[in-house]
Parts: C-alpha cells; sequence; structure tokens
C-alpha cells in the first residue's frame, strides 16, 4: 500500500486539507487570475507557507478558510454584474451603435469599499496603525503624472493630491510632526496621532519617469483601497477637532497650486468663525472653472457661498497665523506637542523659489512657525519687513540686513533637534553640516557624530540642564550623595580585589617554591627546614618578571569553556549574536577611518 494512499470516501486530513493552491482558489471561486489578485487585495488575503508543502515547493499556497471567506464576498458578483456590463458596451460599439454603447455607459454598475473598511479595521487605532503604507502610497501617486496607457488618469491624480494634502493639514494644524528626515529617496516624516507612530516618505517634487518592469495594475489596485481607507481616516479626525469634511477651499488658491494653505485658511476660518463685515472677493475666482460636481465635490456657486458665509480670507497677510492656534484648547495638550507648537512661534519665513515650498510650507506650519513664498497666493510679499528667516538655495538677490538667509536644510535640523540651531553654519555659501536622520540611535549604534554630540550640548544648554560625565547617569546628577557613596563603595572594591590578586599571586609563587624544592630533593627525604637554604631563586625571579595571571585570558577561557558545554542550537544563535557584533563594530570602525581621512584631508588642505 503507498504511502499517502487515502481510501475513497475519507477526508482529506492535515496539510492537505487546511491549505490549497492559487490554481485551486482560482478554479473554485471561478474567477480569472487578475480578479483573483485584486480581491485578495482588498480583503487582506495574504499567502501563506505550510510547513509541509503537499503540491510541490513551487506553488503558491492560501488558507482555505480565506478561499471559503472569499466565496461569500458580495464584490464577487458585482465584478460579474460589471464584466457582463462590459461585454455588452463592448457589443454596441462593435455594432457602431453608439447611442446604445453611451446610454449603457451611464447606467454601468458600481461598487464601495466602505463595508470593506469597516471590516478589516474594526477599530479606529486599526486604522492609523496600518497607515504607513497607505500614506506612501498616495503622496507617491499625487507626485506622478497621468499616463492613460497604464490606466492613470488626471482624476486620480488630483484625488492623491487633495488627500494627502488634507493630511497633512490635519498634522500641521494639530501639531502632531515628530521627526523630519530628507534622504534620497524622499523626504521621511513621523507623525503621532493618539498615540500611533505613523512614519512615510514623499517623494521629491521632481519630474518622474515611469519604467516598463513596474506592474501598475497592482499598485492601482492597492491605491483604490487605501483612497478610501485616508479618507475614512481624514473624515474621523477632522471631526475629532470640530471641522467639517471634505472643506470647502478657496478656488483661486487651488488654480495657482496652493492647495495646503487654502486648507489651512478653511482651518483658521471655521476655527475662528470670523465676523461679518470683509467680505470675500469674489472676483478673485477664475471664470475658467468647472462648475459641475465631481464625485461630490461643490461647484463654483457653492464655493462662493461657502466664502460669504464663513469668511474665508482672500488677502489676508497673516493667514497662516490660525494655524498655531489648536483647536481642542492648550490644556488637552501633551508636553511634546507644547514644545512643538512653540518652536517657530515668533520666527516669520519666506522661500525662494529654488526651495521645496510645499514640504517647508507643512514642516514650517507644523512647528507653528508663520511662513510665505515666492509667488501668486502668498500671504505677504518678500518686502515685508516683519520676516526674520529667508530660505534660499545657492544664490541669492537682493538683501535685507533686517533678516537671516539661511540654508532650508536649518529648519529641518531645529525640528529634529526641537531647538532653534545656530545659522553660523547653515548660511548662504557654506557647506552645511551633516544632515543627521533621527531614525538613528547613536547610542545603540555605538558611533555618536560629532554633530550630534554638539546638538545635545545645546540641547542640554537650552534646557538648563547639566549633561553626565561618562560613565555616570542622569539620576547620579540630581543626588550629589550617590556619587560619593559609590565612589567609596567602588574603593572598596578595588581594594579586596587587590588584596584578592596579590593573595593568588603568592599562593601560586608558594606553589612553584614547594614543586622546585621536591625537584631538588628528589631521591630522599624532603625536609623543608633544611633545604630552604639551598632554593635556587631563579623560579621565583620568573615569576616575579610574569607578574600576576593574566585575569583577561582566565575569562576567555571561561567563555570559552562555556561555549563548548552549551547545545548545538544554542551554539549557532550565539554565533548569529557574534557575527551581528562584529558586523556592527566592523560599520563602525569604517565610520571612524573615514572621519579620520576626512580630518587629515582638512590638515593637508589648510597645510
Amino acid at each position: 500500500m503507498p504511502k499517502h494512499y487515502r481510501p475513497a470516501g475519507k477526508k482529506k486530513e492535515g496539510n492537505a486539507a487546511k491549505y490549497v493552491t492559487r490554481s485551486q482558489a482560482v478554479k473554485q471561486l471561478q474567477v480569472s487570475l487578475p480578479l483573483f489578485r485584486r480581491l485578495c487585495i482588498l480583503k487582506g488575503i495574504f499567502p501563506r507557507e505550510p510547513k509541509k508543502k503537499v503540491k510541490g515547493t513551487h506553488q503558491t499556497y492560501y488558507h482555505t478558510k480565506d478561499i471559503l471567506f472569499l466565496k461569500h464576498e458580495p464584490l464577487v458578483e458585482k465584478f460579474r454584474d460589471i464584466r457582463a456590463y462590459d461585454r455588452k458596451v463592448k457589443k454596441a460599439l462593435s455594432k457602431k451603435n453608439k447611442e446604445r454603447a453611451d446610454r449603457l455607459l451611464t447606467r454601468k454598475p458600481s461598487y464601495k469599499l466602505d463595508r470593506l473598511i469597516r471590516e478589516r479595521y474594526p477599530r479606529f487605532v486599526d486604522a492609523l496603525g496600518d497607515l504607513d503604507d497607505c500614506l506612501s502610497m498616495v503622496h507617491l501617486f499625487a507626485a506622478l503624472p497621468a499616463l492613460e496607457s497604464e490606466k492613470i488618469g488626471v482624476k486620480c491624480i488630483h484625488n492623491c493630491r487633495r488627500l494627502s494634502h488634507e493630511w497633512q493639514a490635519y498634522i500641521a494644524r494639530t501639531h502632531k510632526l515628530r521627526k523630519t528626515f530628507i534622504s534620497v529617496k524622499g523626504i521621511y516624516y513621523q507623525a503621532e496621532v493618539e498615540g500611533q507612530k505613523i512614519t512615510w516618505i514623499a517623494p521629491h517634487a521632481l519630474q518622474q519617469v515611469l519604467t516598463d518592469d513596474i506592474d501598475f495594475g497592482v499598485l492601482l489596485t492597492f491605491l483604490e483601497f487605501y483612497e478610501t481607507l485616508l479618507a475614512f481616516v481624514n473624515f474621523k479626525l477632522y471631526h475629532s477637532i470640530n471641522v467639517k469634511y471634505p472643506p470647502i477651499l478657496d478656488p483661486r488658491l487651488e488654480a495657482l497650486a496652493a492647495d495646503l494653505y487654502a486648507l489651512t485658511r478653511w482651518f483658521a476660518a471655521k476655527s475662528e468663525g470670523l465676523s461679518s463685515g470683509s467680505q470675500a472677493d469674489s472676483s478673485s475666482i477664475p471664470e475658467h472653472l468647472d462648475s459641475q460636481k465631481v464625485d461630490g465635490q461643490p461647484n463654483e456657486s457653492e464655493l462662493r457661498l461657502a466664502q460669504l458665509q464663513h469668511q474665508l480670507p482672500s488677502s489676508e497677510a497673516g493667514a497662516l497665523m490660525h494655524l498655531i492656534e489648536d483647536a481642542t484648547g492648550e490644556d488637552d495638550d501633551d508636553e511634546d506637542t507644547k514644545e512643538c507648537k512653540s518652536l517657530f512661534k515668533n520666527i516669520k519665513f519666506f522661500l525662494s523659489r529654488e526651495v521645496p515650498r510645499e514640504s517647508l510650507l507643512f514642516v514650517i506650519s507644523a512647528f507653528g512657525g508663520t511662513v510665505s513664498w515666492d509667488g501668486d497666493g502668498a500671504p505677504f510679499k518678500e518686502t515685508d519687513q516683519n520676516i526674520t528667516h529667508q530660505l534660499i538655495g545657492p544664490t541669492q538677490g537682493h538683501k535685507f540686513l533686517s533678516r537671516e538667509y539661511v540654508q532650508p536644510q536649518w529648519v529641518y535640523d531645529c525640528v529634529n533637534a526641537r531647538i532653534i540651531l545656530p545659522i553660523e553654519d547653515y548660511l548662504v555659501g557654506r557647506i552645511p553640516p551633516p544632515h543627521l536622520s533621527p531614525f538613528v540611535d547613536n547610542e545603540a549604534e555605538g558611533y555618536v557624530p560629532d554633530y550630534a554630540e554638539k546638538i545635545k550640548r545645546l540641547q542640554a544648554a537650552a534646557r538648563k540642564h547639566v549633561l553626565p560625565m561618562p560613565g555616570v547617569g542622569k539620576e547620579d546628577l540630581n543626588d550629589p550623595q550617590n556619587l560619593l557613596v559609590e565612589a567609596i563603595i567602588n574603593r572598596a572594591e578595588a581594594n579586596e580585589a587587590a588584596q584578592r590578586k596579590q593573595k593568588m599571586f603568592d599562593r601560586e609563587r608558594q606553589y612553584h617554591e614547594e614543586l622546585n624544592m621536591e625537584l631538588q630533593n628528589r631521591g630522599g627525604q624532603y625536609n623543608p627546614t633544611s633545604t630552604a637554604k639551598q632554593i635556587p631563586v631563579e623560579a621565583v625571579d620568573k615569576l616575579k618578571d610574569e607578574g600576576p595571571p593574566d585575569v583577561d585570558q582566565a575569562v576567555k577561557d571561561a567563555a570559552n569553556m562555556e561555549e563548548v558545554m552549551i547545545s548545538r542550537k544554542k551554539r549557532k544563535l550565539y554565533d548569529a549574536m557574534k557575527f551581528g557584533q562584529e558586523r556592527k563594530q566592523a560599520s563602525v570602525d569604517l565610520l571612524k577611518s573615514r572621519k579620520r581621512r576626512l580630518e587629515e584631508g582638512r590638515r593637508s588642505g589648510r597645510d
């Protein structure tokens, strides 16, 4: 009888019953492979790795319960109806019946993913915890060009841009931004919303080139789900601070691509409730804007009515100053939020054309600063005498003596350090200091850059703290008596260790002396009193030259003995740990060698 023989009528057991291959799952659901992949993405079903792959190692396996879960999904029937409707439209177009095709397109069935959002995220905290990939994907497509060949439409790009700006406006409004870092891939941000740390990356504002080795169909399926998820999250967050969602923006600023600034003015108008007396300038609304609704967006007449009702300011100079006032009250803020809110409180920035405007507008607003830019729709002009800092690139034109001209990196380094850093190293024309990542723990990595040490000293001086000496903890600084007590204890322990070492040395010398005496008196009866004067002192001199026993070698021998005694499984784990430590130490040594070569090059250049 074969080993895997199963009698007829007996049910499958084990992995054969728990898992099915992808081809079996597609056959059970009676759908195509692209539709199956789309359903798995929307429902959150992923392949599994069984311990024993019954059908072979080259197959992709899914859990049987997941496939049964997909069988009862209403979206399967909805996708089948859409496919049948597409066939009717295609048939009408092939018969050149354009009227029937247009009529069918107006009645095409549609679907929503609202139920899937509530099903996958029963709690709001769960949705916030799964928002990292969502924000990265939405910000990515917001920077991509529209490409009809890859089914990336203009409507999709505009929706991603709107959702990303709404998210950034909420973070800037509530001052929830904590860290930021500029890398080659893009700009990393980290915010803390309701106790959840959310990290995402936004690409640089450059012309994006799409390659052919990317499956945009899979990305668009993920994007479809992420757009719905982010819309739900924004709705919940906006209502938590008593702001209507979706916001109605100033169409003039939308036409000038100043969506984030328009959102901040919407926040200001909703929270402040400006009294009537300064009506909005309706003539500033462009005449060429489309007046039709698209997916529930208000048309031009509703925007004008909203401007009159909520008094959206069209030419107010300090509109962004309303951003630093929290809608929830100052008592509800934690210490981090209060610190972030007041970092750039009394600083007024102006952005030149060559700096990243959207990123700096978001970061400066999130930390309580007032900001404007060079272009149409700006809150105030470059000639404003109240401007304290102007961010410019390598080139500069007319200079005002009443303001500081710094590089944009100064803003990001101040945000990560949570203090106002000196601007001498960031002046225009100078090489700025290294841009350190706030996501790296220098103490754990084993290498602390010089500029990180300088920032730490500046932070201690700003907070009026005293930095501890190496080997001394912060708790010792609070109680100076602990230092004295520990010093006495350490001195006593050192004396005891020295006495033990001397005692062991004396015993070893005595052993060698007795051994030497025994060798000299071989053949006769050993009498230590009679032969004490005839003992050569070569062995004693040799012991004196050797000194006390090597403690490090003894520790190493003991460690080797313990390594021999452990089991093979634990020894492999120990070897892996040692390999990781050696690799970390090698990276630290590499950084130190690079720093040494850089310093030598600087010295040779000066000479």
